[in-house]
């Protein structure tokens, strides 16, 4: 019986040695406590679907893949609500519509990175996930002069292995909360209802920036945002940078 608890003792100091020898690993590599959270477990990898966070902040954001006949009128409604978004954007959008990118950029709002084809990213190898990233990120950072730090999958589609491309390129991986499904074209007050009903602190909302009613929704949920005491920022305004971890919701939160 002694026998037996001795080398239990060691084995729980030998395990004690090796998950701080990892920490300390993790830690001067630079990796936030995010990424520290699945090293000792099996769970899936996620990306960042809301914040923790006291205040009444929340992001809004715009996918952008197929077309920008209502995109200056997003804009322009944005800047009468003073509102700054982010604007998620596919490589052949912008090779269609490069004058609207620098538009989206020259009136304030932030670019993130929406893939350069589109695609079911969850299905691509590792150097194709690379790619692209990097070719929508170099095609983003010719207008805004710095590296896009947001990436959406396509579909909201991903598994471990997009998550942790994106996050070795430097990419903190986005999806949201608050699904307007503004794409399926149910008219204004369903768009309306659905956001104001799902909304609250930290949450991060998807619209798209040619969907059929935007530009009769977007006025009506900023006004009644505002109403509530919201104040709506960019993504990356948003999120934690460091010191975070993701709960099993996809939430971040903070590491006190």
């Amino acid at each position: 019986m002694r026998i037996f608890l001795i080398r239990k003792s060691l084995f729980r100091q030998l395990l004690l040695v090796i998950i701080l020898v990892t920490v300390s690993v993790v830690y001067t590599q630079g990796y936030t406590p995010g990424v520290l959270s699945v090293l000792f477990n099996n769970e899936k990898r996620l990306p960042i679907y809301s914040v923790e966070t006291d205040t009444k902040e929340i992001a809004i954001s715009f996918d952008a893949a197929y077309g920008d006949q209502y995109t200056p009128q997003i804009l322009d409604i944005l800047d009468e609500y003073d509102v700054k978004t982010t604007f998620f954007l596919v490589g052949f959008w912008i090779d269609k519509y490069a004058d609207m990118l620098e538009e989206i950029h020259r009136r304030g709002h932030e670019v993130g990175n929406h893939s350069t084809t589109h695609p079911q990213m969850s299905r691509l190898t590792a150097e194709e996930i690379r790619k692209e990233l990097k070719t929508t990120g170099d095609k983003i950072k010719a207008v805004t002069g710095k590296d896009p730090i947001l990436f959406r999958p396509p579909f909201g589609d991903y598994n471990d292995k997009v998550i942790e491309k994106a996050r070795e390129m430097g990419y903190y991986s986005i999806q949201w909360d608050v699904d307007s499904l503004d794409w399926k074209e149910f008219g204004v007050e369903p768009v309306v209802d659905r956001v104001l009903s799902r909304v609250n602190k930290g949450s991060i909302v998807l619209f798209h920036n040619n969907a059929k009613y935007v530009t009769d929704y977007l006025p009506i949920v900023l006004d009644r945002l505002k109403k509530e005491g919201y104040t709506i920022v960019p993504v990356s305004k948003l999120i934690l940078k460091d010191n975070y971890y993701i709960d099993h919701t996809g939430r971040q939160q903070p590491v006190n």
